[in-house]
């Protein structure tokens, strides 16, 4: 029986790539699990089901849960510094440094990458304007950082025997920094816990973090331009006041929701509309598990969530107009939308075709991996001339041959 390691960047919350840990650790309950850092509560664990996560060094660092990203510089580090030498198996879900653990050639390595790290890639320029890093020594030893970040990234991607992207969109992203090819294994969504509905009030709903690169002051703006529609945002985060400061009288600022509250408005809305360019979308899918069609934008991981004309539409420049003129569009065709399909395409993503997927491909990988090593040929010499360059040779006597002295 395989012994299995997971492995994980940190745990601060229960949100995407955590739910994929839980349905990881549901499959392989025997496995053991491994994290950077783990500022969990104990309510918050739960979904460990009792797994005690192994920690690095950082754990220990003053002040975890205030500078727990000012950390990153030693986190690859961190991960380095496990030995997973009793491991067959290493199954790191990775978007920052998981997949730099350390293995050795008897050991697969499978990473599931929600993406590289977007703040040292191709997103560096929006995060440093964002962060207000553009210019000064700051900024220099930032980019500095990212610099070294992103060399790190690179390099760690050759511990990797397989990787697994959770959409195409991320699959792309892989071939373009590391070179690698990815199969592709949609994340797990929860899709009994939002039960469809099929009766529409006249409202509209956005639900997420309230950060810059979710661009839910797009959203706002657009409906700046719809005065006659109304928009409910759901959601909390470091853009929430700035967002109340100048908030249109059709858009109403929710905050924070609880699951259940939060379910019912999703239900009743005429539309979810999101405007991030995701990695994949897991809070679209959930809208869509409650019959309800997306107006997104036509970039990222909602192309491979939203089904165009039947589950939803897009709109394709990230600008209050272009937001608004899908509106429109939507509500022209809003009777060719079909809310039964919808409902049936987010049961696509159930947890247990992600473990079932995600299974088949360990097996496979693994019997593969087998059969090669097994292949793998021993090193033995053949017979050569002195003085030629094909050294090799099949036993120990003739390499002291080689060297000019009998073995006799």
């Amino acid at each position: 029986m395989k012994k299995i390691a997971l492995i994980h960047e940190w745990l601060t919350t229960y949100a995407g790539s955590e739910r994929v840990v839980e349905q990881m650790l549901l499959q392989y309950p025997e496995s053991d699990l491994f994290a950077v850092a783990n500022i969990l509560s104990a309510e918050d664990q739960k979904f460990l089901r009792g797994k005690e996560p192994t920690t690095s060094f950082i754990q220990k660092l003053p002040f975890l849960k205030k500078f727990l990203r000012h950390y990153l510089p030693l986190m690859p580090m961190a991960v380095e510094q496990w030995d997973l030498s009793a491991y067959d198996v290493i199954l790191s879900s990775n978007h920052a440094v998981a997949k730099g653990v350390i293995c050795g050639p008897d050991q697969l390595h499978i990473s599931y990458v929600h993406t590289p790290i977007r703040y040292a890639w191709e997103f560096q320029a929006q995060y440093l304007r964002e962060s207000k890093l553009t210019w000064g020594v700051r900024s220099l030893l930032t980019r500095m950082i990212l610099h070294y970040m992103r060399l790190w990234d690179n390099v760690s991607s050759t511990r990797v025997d397989a990787f697994v992207a959770n959409s195409q969109f991320i699959a792309n992203r892989i071939q373009k920094c590391y070179g690698r090819q990815a199969e592709v294994i949609y994340p797990p969504v929860d899709v009994d816990a939002f039960a469809p509905s099929y009766k529409k009030e006249d409202y509209y709903i956005a639900a997420s973090r309230l950060v810059p690169y979710k661009r839910v002051d797009l959203i706002v703006e657009a409906f700046r331009l719809m005065p006659e529609r109304k928009l409910l945002v759901v959601g909390d985060g470091p853009m929430y006041k700035t967002l109340k400061a100048n908030c249109p009288a059709n858009v109403e600022l929710m905050g924070y929701l609880p699951h259940e509250r939060m379910s019912q408005l999703m239900q009743g809305a005429k539309a979810f509309v999101f405007a991030a360019e995701e990695d994949f979308g897991i809070t679209s899918v959930e809208a869509q598990a409650c019959a309800t069609p997306v107006i997104a934008y036509g970039r990222g991981g909602s192309l491979e969530t939203v089904v165009e004309g039947v589950t939803g539409c897009f709109f394709e420049e990230q600008i209050p107009q272009s937001v608004a003129d899908a509106v429109a569009t939507f509500e022209n065709h809003q009777d060719h939308f079909d809310l039964k399909a919808t409902r049936q395409h987010a049961e696509g993503f159930r947890p247990e075709r992600f473990r079932e997927e995600l299974a088949n491909f360990v097996d496979s990988q693994w019997a593969q991996f087998v059969v090669n090593r097994r292949r793998r040929p021993q090193q033995t010499f053949s017979k050569t001339t002195p003085g030629s360059l094909n050294l090799p040779v099949d036993n120990a006597s003739n390499l002291v041959n080689l060297a000019g002295v009998s073995a006799q």
